[in-house]
Order: structure tokens, then sequence, then C-alpha cells
């Protein structure tokens, strides 16, 4: 192919135009802020991916956790338990992670708190708002 004169060979360097450095600036970013914002992990390479919309009225809870069976069942004993209402419920995972969003009625005792972050195989767990 290098002989041909209709044909121009390059290393594969796409990313590094100017073009796809704008992108990436550009992208990078929003996609932070939508994860802050709602929890949305869309387009994560290795991180299970889930859309959320942001809500009202309620509470945003993220556990992230090893992929093992029981999780759910675990978050969700807990809040009946506290007589918290689930109002809305994603759970995604991969090989190695799971990823738990729970959306809880406003009013929830705090203890409750505790009791999730220590639950077995728990990685991470914060209130998103």
């Amino acid at each position: 192919m290098q002989g041909l004169d209709n044909v121009i060979v390059t290393p594969h360097i796409g990313g590094s135009t100017q073009e796809a450095q704008k992108n990436i600036a550009e992208f990078v970013p929003d996609e932070l802020i939508e994860y802050i914002k709602t929890g949305s992990t869309m387009l994560s390479v290795n991180f299970p991916n889930v859309q959320l919309p942001e809500i009202k009225n309620a509470h945003r809870l993220i556990h992230i956790h090893k992929n093992v069976p029981g999780i759910l069942a675990k978050i969700n004993s807990i809040l009946a338990k506290q007589d918290i209402n689930i109002v809305g419920q994603h759970l995604k995972t991969n090989d190695a992670l799971g990823y738990a969003i729970t959306d809880i009625a406003k009013k929830y005792n705090k203890e409750v708190i505790q009791d999730l972050q220590t639950i077995p195989h728990t990685i991470k767990f914060r209130v998103l708002y």
C-alpha cells in the first residue's frame, strides 16, 4: 500500500487530533458531572452502566459492592426493618462489581446509613442527595 499514489499511511493516533482532544475535554467533565448529579455511569468502561433520571422529594443511596448474590436483598431488608419506603431502585452488575441505586422517601432514620455501609462485600456506600 505504501507505493500507491492515492494512499497515505500513518500510525493510528486518532485521539491526538485537535478535534479529538477538544471532544474529550468536553466529554469527560460532562460524564463526571452526570455521575455526581444523578449516579449515572453510562459509557463507563470498567463499571456497570446505569442511566438514571434526577429525582425530586427523595434521597438517592449509592451502594457499590462485590458482585455476590444477596446484596440487594440485604439492602431491602435493612430499609424494611427501618420502615423506609423505596420509591425506585436499580441494580446493574459486571463480573466483579455490583452497583445498586435506591431512591427512598425523604424521611428516614440516619442510623440506617451505618447499617448499609456495613453490609458484607460493600466497597463504597454514599448518600447522593
